[in-house]
């Protein structure tokens, strides 16, 4: 990601077309484990929500704790590359949880159709 907006974004975008499809299944998918796709959804907006509001961190390093421009523009691009791709990687985790719980919510025979109807 170029920057904080952008992550934020991406975040966002990625944890509601995921509530969008639990809320989808959770009203037409007939037999299915309404309480684990209510607990799918709310770790989906929880893991997006940690992730937005850990990526409001500023370098804590001013420009004289360098010595040149060059080195403290070096120093904050690393700084914020580590930090996003940790937030990234504890927010795919966490959405790769819910997922689980969500497709575990789903009977198998919905599962069974929804292939059929892809084939």
């Amino acid at each position: 990601m170029s920057n904080k907006r952008e992550f934020k974004k991406y975040v966002e975008a990625i944890g509601g077309s995921i509530c969008d499809e639990m809320m989808i299944a959770f009203y037409n998918v007939e037999g299915a484990d309404k309480e684990k796709i209510q607990n799918s959804i709310t770790r989906v907006l929880c893991a997006t929500g940690t992730a937005t509001g850990n990526a409001n961190v500023f370098f804590d390093k001013g420009m004289k704790a360098f010595g040149s421009a060059g080195e403290y523009a070096k120093a904050k691009r690393q700084f914020f590359k580590q930090l996003f791709a940790k937030i990234n990687s504890d927010f795919v985790k966490e959405i790769n949880e819910a997922l689980k719980e969500f497709n575990a919510a789903i009977p198998e025979s919905a599962k069974a159709e929804q292939k059929a109807a892809a084939n």
